[in-house]
C-alpha cells in the first residue's frame, strides 16, 4: 500500500507560473484593498468591481501554465497516495494531473449562486457579469471563499492531515489561518518538508526537512527524498 502524502500549497506555488498573489509588493490590483474584492462587504458594496476584478483573474489563469512544482506533485502519485491541500483557487494542480485537491479557498472556474450556496456551476470561458443568474433567479458570484467567510473544507482537510505519513508545505507563508494551523494536526512521529523562498515560522519538532528555495527546484530535491527514504 503507498503511503499517504498530505501537501499543503500556497500562493508560492503558483506565482512561479505567473498568477498574481494578494501579497505581491504591489498588491494583486493596483489601488484596490483586499477587502474591497474578496469580502462579502465588498461584494454588496461594489459587486461588479468584485465580478471585473475575478474576471481579470480568470483570464490571467487561462494564459497561464503548470510549472515543475506542480509537475512534481502530480508525478509523485507514481509512488504516493498523495493528497493536496491547497490555498489556491486556480486550476493549475488539476492541469499538471494531480488527482486528490481539495480547494479550501474555493474554485476560480466556478460561480455559485447567492441565494443557495449549494448551486455551483462550473465556468469554462472567463466572464462573470451582473444580470449572469442561477436557475431559482439570483446573481451568481465566484465560488471564492471570502474574508470573513467559513472554510467549509476545512474538517476535511483536517482529516487528511491527521491520516498523514508524510507532511509537505509548499510556497505558503503559513500566515493566512484556519489554513496555517493544519500544521499543528499533524502527528508528532510523521516527517514534515517544507518549501519556500522565505522559509515560514514553524514550530521546533522532530523529522522536519527544510528547503528554502522555490517550488519548482525545490520540489525536484524533496521528490528525490521522498522516492529514496520513505517509499
Amino acid at each position: 500500500m503507498k503511503k499517504k502524502l498530505v501537501v499543503l500549497t500556497g500562493a508560492g506555488i503558483s506565482a512561479e507560473s505567473g498568477v498574481a498573489t494578494f501579497r505581491d509588493a504591489n498588491g494583486l490590483w493596483e489601488g484596490h484593498d483586499v477587502m474591497e474584492v474578496a469580502s462579502p462587504q465588498g461584494w454588496r458594496k461594489n459587486p461588479k468591481l468584485v465580478l471585473d476584478f475575478y474576471n481579470q483573474r480568470r483570464k490571467n489563469a487561462h494564459e497561464v501554465a503548470p510549472n515543475a512544482g506542480h509537475l512534481a506533485l502530480a508525478d509523485l502519485e507514481k509512488d504516493f497516495d498523495v493528497r493536496i491541500i491547497t490555498q489556491n483557487v486556480d486550476n493549475l494542480h488539476e492541469r499538471a494531473g494531480s488527482s486528490h485537491v481539495v480547494h479550501l479557498h474555493g474554485k476560480l472556474f466556478e460561480s455559485r449562486s447567492t441565494l443557495d450556496p449549494a448551486l455551483v456551476y462550473p465556468m469554462d470561458g472567463w466572464e462573470l457579469n451582473l444580470g449572469d443568474k442561477c436557475e431559482k433567479g439570483s446573481q451568481l458570484r465566484p465560488n471564492i471563499v471570502w474574508f470573513g467567510e467559513p472554510v467549509p473544507l476545512m474538517e476535511k482537510a483536517i482529516e487528511e492531515t491527521l491520516q498523514a505519513d508524510i507532511f509537505l508545505v509548499v510556497g505558503t507563508s503559513l500566515l493566512v489561518y484556519p489554513a496555517a494551523g493544519l500544521v499543528d494536526f499533524v502527528p508528532e512521529e510523521v516527517p514534515v518538508f517544507v518549501v519556500d523562498p522565505k522559509m515560514p515560522e514553524l514550530r521546533n519538532r522532530p523529522n522536519l526537512h527544510l528547503f528554502e528555495e522555490k517550488a519548482s527546484t525545490g520540489m525536484q530535491k524533496v521528490a528525490q527524498v521522498l522516492r529514496k527514504s520513505y517509499r
